[in-house]
């Protein structure tokens, strides 16, 4: 976003366009993900998936030679649609292999390899990407025309590793085709029968589920996202420093991955939930009202306490859901486009105000919402029978 955000000389909240493009793709792709997922099974959702996300990797190829804001954005969208595959696919199916009650463990133990990403993609991304830009004095000191020349070299630096990106997925799209996975179906019979998607909503707890998700990724990428933009406001760091410690952001939220998995041992997900978002309702707070480095040491923690939240959230609201369960996922992944929607706040507010730390207060309401489906939105209600029987007044 940063790297973008200086090549096409954008606002932060049209910089925010990124996070639409991506997450908007979740919210159009889920359903078609859900629906494959019945028909051909899981494997094939996940292959398609990473095709997908293998072809959106290549188009920034071509992005970078056209010079194109919106080409970029088409390639994040693409990028995007697998990702809604290999989501709405492999977290049901992570959580459907092994025993019932612990599929929250299992499930946050697989989404762990996710913080390894996150930690990793940052330090290597700005060497890569970052490290290879101009200054905002040297861009300042050179002609027009100047000026454009060295902006386009800049936008042109995404293609190497996106290049190889591409072609890695590729070859783990074809792993999968040649490995052979358990064959997962979920049972249908008699109520539980899946007629559409608007029967999954019947589930209360799901209906929250989605609700908590929504504002969860919506403020998991108001932290990230825009991480490089508030250090530098915040606490005045550069551009390199501030992908250094957003790479620690990666790391606390790999570390609260795999100890929240642990915890979970002892603790109940929805209760470890609900203290997790409490603790970052505080830290937002300070997020929000100090200065200087503790602000930086504040949103870290905010990036621990969240790790175990979507897929906790995403566990919590497809139990017990049957012949719902593909829906269920497919809904759960429809949530994500907060990521869209709720940044796009974030940045109106930090123009408007002229004070990005002003923004927090978006992550902080989401947090709020998160913290309630952990205190009583996950709890599922048994469907009621009523039985036959005797009519009023026939016994008398």
């Amino acid at each position: 976003m940063p790297h973008l955000k200086k090549s096409f000389t954008l606002t932060t909240t049209q910089s925010t366009l990124v996070d639409s493009a991506v997450y908007i793709a979740y919210f159009l792709m889920a359903l078609p993900a859900g629906y494959v997922m019945k028909r051909f099974g899981y494997k094939i959702g996940i292959i398609t998936g990473l095709i997908f996300f293998s072809i959106g990797a290549f188009l920034f190829i071509p992005a970078a030679n056209t010079q194109s804001y919106l080409y970029f954005l088409f390639a994040l969208f693409v990028i995007a649609c697998g990702l809604g595959f290999l989501e709405t696919a492999a977290n049901p199916y992570a959580a459907a292999l092994g025993p019932h009650e612990t599929r929250t463990q299992r499930l946050n133990l697989a989404q762990s390899f996710n913080g390894l990403a996150a930690a990793l993609a940052p330090v290597i991304g700005a060497r890569v990407i970052l490290g290879q830009g101009y200054t905002e004095q040297q861009l300042n000191a050179m002609s027009s025309a100047a000026r454009q020349v060295a902006l386009a070299s800049e936008a042109s630096s995404v293609k190497t590793p996106y290049f190889i990106l591409g072609t890695v997925l590729l070859v783990i799209a074809i792993a999968f085709t040649l490995t052979k996975l358990p064959a997962i179906q979920h049972k249908e019979t008699g109520k539980e029968k899946s007629q559409n998607i608007l029967h999954a909503f019947k589930h209360k707890h799901l209906t929250w589920s989605v609700i908590a998700q929504f504002f969860y990724v919506g403020a998991q990428v108001c932290v990230f996202s825009l991480f490089v933009l508030y250090a530098g406001k915040s606490a005045g760091l550069s551009e390199m420093k501030a992908a250094d410690y957003l790479g620690a952001c990666g790391i606390a939220f790999l570390i609260g991955r795999f100890f929240g998995t642990f915890l979970m041992r002892y603790i109940k997900p929805n209760k470890l939930l609900t203290i997790y978002a409490s603790i970052n309702i505080l830290l937002c707070m300070v997020a929000i009202g100090a200065n200087g480095m503790i602000t930086i040491y504040a949103v870290i923690l905010i990036c621990f306490f969240m790790s175990v939240m979507f897929p906790t959230i995403f566990a919590l609201g497809i139990a017990d859901l049957g012949g719902d369960t593909e829906y269920g996922s497919s809904l759960l992944i429809m949530s994500i486009v907060g990521g869209a929607i709720l940044p796009r706040v974030f940045g109106i507010i930090s123009d408007s105000t002229g004070d990005i730390q002003i923004g927090y207060l978006v992550p902080l309401f989401c947090f709020s919402i998160v913290a309630y489906f952990g205190w009583k939105g996950h709890k599922t209600v048994p469907e009621v029978v009523f039985e036959e029987g005797p009519a009023i007044g026939a016994t008398l």
